[in-house]
């Protein structure tokens, strides 16, 4: 075991994870900038009703009922949709959100005081003025699963569970409305909205010389879920493999986000014309040039003499209930990690000409997909050789981000006997706090109830629960007051702790796992991940009969998607995971290599 740190970054990152929500404003600060002509009173109380809207749809839209949940978001800007601006700080717009079910054509659903808000939550506290309004019905699917449960679910339609871009979404034109003062007479403000718009289909990615891209039914996750289920992955190929049809070659499995096609690898040149872009997460000016500059110098390495020759994937595994699966074995999502293993890589690796075992199969990725490369080594460890986990998602669920859902009652408040302090969601490298885990909860509770936001802690509990008598995941906490329920925690920290885990199996798994395990984190990790790896590295350091063999490294004050770069900062190091790992993975083959396997055909 080695503990490193890095030279400190030069360029600093701030929050960005797409499932981690919009940072809430203060009740008083209400929508972010003030409405013009808004009025000091909110538009609902004691002596009046609030405004409510009306939302319907026609059958030029859909000839059927609907079901999902409905979305009315009012913003403070003049122009834009709002349902892309719910951002992830204090400048982020307003959304409201109620279930529906069998919505028909021409019905009315109403959006009331009742409905819940972020970030604020009621509709009374909505003060008068003009906003620009936009509402959206996100779908949901009937699935009736395999356990005897008929659930109601949003399934991924190409997008990677983005519920303001999914494709067969209905929403409305955003229009200019203005909400008034509570009437004398009592009567509440009725405003209507028309859904007559739906997102359209996203187009496939084209195919090249290097990147191919798969799609095979997956036979367990249809079984599981009672309709036709499927597996992707893009694959990036090594240079020469045409010319080169005896090499077998090494699969490395590149974990992480719903990817469109393969990231970080652009074969043309970056474009002149760009404009360039300020980064809000990184600080940084003209980073999407940046990031064109970084994905052709890879390929440029990708495609020159003497890069090491393998065949790296990025899987496709979206589902019901977010943008991944977590590549792990669950209750309410299915056998993806069988699916995964035993289905979708055997067929890449026939078809690719991969070398086909466990010794020639690595893993690697960030933040999410940093907690599925060492999840699926420790669930699989005779299937690959060695995983790279760079800022795991939390690996120790003592340390569940800032939660300890074994010891603490509250996950949204430390509570003593005469004060509470809200717990924090995210953070920069000074250590300054831009959301509570209260705020990112309830956000994702407008979004969806019942789990299905398609945000992160509704991930985290839809993977790692036991499944509900509705069907649906059991709650770790309540999602309204924090409080935590112990027996759901209790059994994740037996199906998906990994430092519990490691430690309890390590007996019959430590002499397959020796020398495989890698950990990356900064030390300032905008999630408090890095509190996570600090627990586990306490028990990787006393693990005997074998010791562990591997690595855990930090940055200093390095934040989220610190890859283990001491060279660069975060903005640069998170582009460049596979010229990280590409060396120590062929430095381990070549280590590790057993007698006759083939350590020359893929190094050309």
């Amino acid at each position: 075991m080695s503990r490193q740190r890095a030279a400190r970054p030069r360029l600093r990152m701030s929050v960005n994870w797409r499932w981690i929500v919009p940072i809430a404003a203060s009740v008083l600060a209400v929508l972010g900038s003030p409405p013009i002509g808004r009025a000091e009173a909110p538009a609902g109380d004691a002596k009046g009703p609030a405004p409510r809207f009306v939302v319907r749809f026609g059958p030029e839209l859909s000839s059927q009922p609907l079901d999902g949940r409905l979305l009315v978001i009012l913003s403070t800007q003049k122009d834009g949709e709002p349902r892309f601006q719910i951002t992830q700080n204090v400048r982020t717009q307003q959304i409201f959100g109620i279930d529906v079910e069998g919505l028909a054509p021409g019905q009315e659903a109403v959006v009331d005081e009742k409905a819940l808000g972020y970030p604020i939550e009621s509709l009374r506290l909505v003060r008068p003025g003009t906003y620009r309004v936009q509402a959206l019905l996100h779908r949901y699917e009937t699935f009736r699963r395999a356990d005897g449960h008929v659930v109601k679910l949003p399934m991924d339609r190409g997008e990677g569970q983005q519920w303001n871009r999914a494709p067969g979404n209905l929403h409305s034109t955003p229009a200019d409305i203005t909400i008034e003062p509570p009437a004398p007479d009592g009567a509440a403000q009725s405003i209507a909205i028309t859904l007559d718009k739906v997102i359209p289909p996203i187009a496939d990615p084209p195919t090249t010389k290097y990147i191919k891209h798969e799609r095979i039914p997956s036979e367990r996750l249809s079984k599981f879920w009672g309709r036709p289920m499927f597996l992707g992955a893009h694959v990036l190929l090594p240079e020469g493999f045409d010319e080169h049809p005896e090499a077998r070659y090494p699969l490395v499995i590149f974990h992480g986000h719903f990817p469109h096609t393969f990231g970080g690898f652009r074969e043309e040149p970056p474009d002149p014309n760009l404009k360039p872009v300020h980064s809000e997460r990184f600080h940084l000016d003209g980073y999407n040039r940046i990031e064109q500059e970084l994905a052709h110098a890879f390929y440029k390495e990708w495609t020159g003499p003497g890069y090491p020759r393998m065949v790296i994937v990025e899987i496709q595994h979206a589902n019901p209930y977010y943008d991944d699966s977590y590549a792990v074995n669950s209750a309410n999502l299915g056998p993806y990690g069988d699916a995964i293993t035993y289905e979708l890589i055997p067929f890449l690796e026939k078809k690719y000409r991969c070398l086909g075992t466990g010794w020639a199969r690595f893993l690697y990725g960030g933040s999410t997909g940093g907690w599925e490369a060492l999840a699926a080594q420790v669930f699989y460890p005779d299937e690959y050789n060695g995983c790279f986990a760079a800022c795991p998602d939390p690996i120790d669920f003592r340390a569940y981000t800032v939660v300890d859902i074994y010891k603490d009652r509250n996950a949204y408040y430390d509570e003593g006997p005469w004060h509470r302090v809200a717990r924090p969601g995210a953070r920069n490298y000074l250590g300054h706090v831009s959301t509570t885990v209260e705020d990112d909860n309830r956000y994702e509770l407008v979004l969806g109830t019942r789990s299905r936001s398609g945000q992160q802690w509704d991930i985290w509990e839809a993977v790692y629960s036991p499944v509900g008598t509705d069907g649906y995941p059991r709650r770790i906490w309540d999602k309204r007051t924090g409080v935590i329920d112990r027996e759901v925690a209790a059994y994740w920290r037996e199906h998906y702790d990994l430092g519990h885990i490691i430690e309890r199996d390590w007996p019959k798994i430590g002499r397959k796992l020796e020398g495989k395990i890698h950990i990356y984190v900064g030390d300032m990790d905008t999630f408090y991940l890095n509190n996570a790896v600090y627990l586990v590295e306490d028990t990787l350091r006393k693990l005997k009969d074998p010791p562990y063999g591997g690595e855990v490294a930090y940055g200093d004050r390095a934040e989220h998607c610190w890859n283990g770069d001491p060279t660069r900062p975060n903005a640069i190091s998170r582009l460049r995971y596979h010229q990280m790992f590409a060396p120590k993975i062929v430095d381990r083959l070549l280590k590790t290599a057993p007698p006759g396997a083939d350590v020359k055909s893929w190094r050309y």
